[in-house]
């Protein structure tokens, strides 16, 4: 197909081909407007009147270079018609311009955008040439892109990239292949809550009563994991936190897990109370069984919060993606560690009675 061009454009392409595609310069269109110093704003607007037709998608700004292509300054439209005629281009442009190195990944070029406010940003080399500009047109595909990706990961669907797609014309298989590996792995791992119940076998038998909370305890410790990991992979996108702010996080996450647990532990001894007055369900030690649910409550949701907190820092520490760490791999991490605190809580405060 590189054959098919002209000589031109072949060797736009061919400068293209040799970034990756979700760098700066992948990304970038290397076709703008070029103006020199010296010129007046009448020979510029002239200039940009008869290159308007052909280049209209990425005419935001005209780019002041100098005879080695190297950036200067950057003028818009409104500055060159209403600037005094015969007024050099040099007295109304803006110097030191915001710029993206051709190297950039799009996230950061993303965020670029985000806090600057504008329509297009220059590329540019290490020493300054300017190679082309990225269009906020290019970003919006970009910035979709990556949350569908991110949101994927999150929710479990594997592989390293997103579907693509919808969803209504994903085929069967296809939608298979992209679910099974991680269903599988957590498959696996729920098994360990199988063992972790099994230590405690005679502890259930003694107190079959304590099973009834069982999925009450787990649930509440994943679903807390679960939001804290979702909350911790969407700062770490938007450039919010980093990695030298876990210490931060972790304080963060262990007074609103606490607060949390707090919470869910009043709610969850009140129905308890309230269930055993109404249905005489849970025998005469239901005050002992309310406080284990308590307490547990508490812990439980203190470690899924601190832990689904940490696992984004650990990931990116390892070169891996935060997004990884999907929510269903957090709540089956927290299942088996929520269950050896409800027993070991059990077996604490129901010495002597139940067990």
């Amino acid at each position: 197909m590189l054959a098919l061009l002209d000589e031109s454009t072949r060797r736009e392409v061919t400068a293209l081909l040799a970034y990756d595609e979700d760098n700066a310069g992948g990304l970038m269109n290397p076709r703008y407007l070029r103006v020199r110093p010296d010129v007046t704003v009448d020979e510029a607007i002239a200039y940009l009147r008869r290159h308007m037709q052909e280049r209209a998608r990425t005419v935001y700004y005209a780019y002041v270079l100098d005879a080695e292509q190297r950036l200067l300054g950057v003028v818009s439209y409104r500055q060159l018609f209403t600037a005094p005629s015969g007024t050099r281009v040099r007295d109304v442009m803006r110097t030191n311009p915001i710029t993206i190195p051709e190297q950039m990944n799009q996230e950061a070029v993303s965020r670029q955008f985000i806090h600057n406010h504008l329509a297009a940003l220059p590329v540019v080399d290490a020493q300054g040439r300017m190679k082309g500009i990225v269009t906020v047109d290019d970003v919006v595909d970009v910035v979709q892109e990556m949350a569908t990706e991110d949101m994927q990961k999150v929710g479990g669907v594997g592989g390293a990239a997103a579907l693509d797609g919808p969803f209504l014309q994903i085929a069967t298989r296809r939608m298979i292949e992209k679910r099974v590996g991680w269903l599988s792995a957590l498959f696996l791992g729920e098994m360990l809550t199988a063992s972790a119940m099994g230590h405690f076998e005679k502890e259930i038998a003694r107190a079959v009563v304590l099973a009834l909370f069982v999925p009450l305890i787990i649930s509440s410790g994943g679903n807390s994991g679960s939001q804290a990991t979702t909350l911790v992979i969407r700062a770490m996108a938007l450039g919010q936190v980093r990695l030298r702010d876990w210490w931060r996080v972790i304080r963060r996450e262990f007074s609103t897990g606490l607060g949390l647990g707090l919470v869910l532990a009043a709610i969850g001894f009140i129905r308890i109370v309230v269930w055993e007055s109404i249905f005489h369900t849970y025998g005469a030690h239901y005050l002992g069984v309310a406080a284990t649910v308590a307490t547990s409550l508490v812990g439980v949701v203190l470690w899924g919060s601190i832990a689904g907190s940490m696992l984004p820092f650990i990931l990116r520490r390892l070169g891996l993606d935060p997004a990884s760490a999907s929510a269903p791999f957090v709540a089956t991490l927290v299942d088996v560690s929520g269950l050896m605190i409800y027993f070991s809580v059990a077996a604490l405060l129901l010495k002597g009675t139940l067990l």
